[in-house]
């Protein structure tokens, strides 16, 4: 059987599992992607001037839909898959969309550490949440920081305790345009990585033109 690469998503950088990054692999490749660049609209009057000149940079959406399925775990007998079919896979998806520390904090509410809950004093700070940073993979040249804007999860077929055993789980997130005044070094890396790669890709593109240009252009 010939490799695959499966593409991924990773949540990094958040206190959810300590040092342990949340991974969820596609179990199978979307068969579709679809790229949509956002290009911010440009003065185009006859006398504007500078209509060259960029302003907001264009924003690189990515829709997918992705496929789970509990039916070889079943046929292994994996002891997660009995449990929770799909549900496990499908809840570390869940986790890339809140912020990072909220489940922390609702197990703190929930044991009453979250402060005095007598009468003192009634002020209480509120405390900044971050969404957790997640990097989309897609193949050895696509590493890209992204934000998820919208999941859709459509619940398919379901075990005897109604555990999901097989779902669609349709996803749309926006490339993440790190400032080069961002502290994410991992964001910027893996941004400034793949935009090294498409530049590349765009040089050999070059080679495959060449004679074309040629005929194009007669002087």
């Amino acid at each position: 059987m010939s490799f695959l690469m499966r593409g991924a998503l990773i949540e990094y950088g958040s206190d959810f599992m300590g040092p342990i990054p949340n991974v969820v692999i596609f179990q199978f490749n979307p068969e579709t992607l679809t790229r949509n660049v956002q290009i911010p609209p440009r003065a185009t009057s006859a006398t504007a001037r500078e209509t060259t000149q960029a302003g907001e940079p264009s924003v690189e959406k990515i829709t997918l839909k992705a496929s789970f399925s509990a039916a070889d775990e079943f046929g292994e007998n994996k002891v997660l898959a009995r449990l929770f079919g799909v549900g496990t896979r499908l809840a570390a998806l869940e986790k890339m969309v809140y912020p990072a520390n909220e489940l922390l904090a609702a197990i703190g509410a929930a044991l009453g550490l979250g402060g005095d809950a007598g009468g003192g004093d009634p002020r209480q700070s509120i405390p900044r949440q971050k969404l957790p940073r997640i990097l989309f993979i897609w193949g050895p040249y696509k590493i890209l920081p992204v934000v998820l804007e919208s999941m859709s999860i459509t619940e398919q077929q379901y075990d005897f305790l109604l555990n999901p055993v097989q779902a669609e789980v349709s996803m749309t997130m926006s490339v993440n345009a790190v400032d080069m005044c961002s502290t994410d070094g991992v964001a910027k890396g893996a941004l400034t990585y793949s935009n090294m790669a498409k530049d590349a890709q765009a040089m050999a593109n070059l080679a495959n033109t060449a004679e074309q240009i040629v005929e194009l252009i007669p002087f």
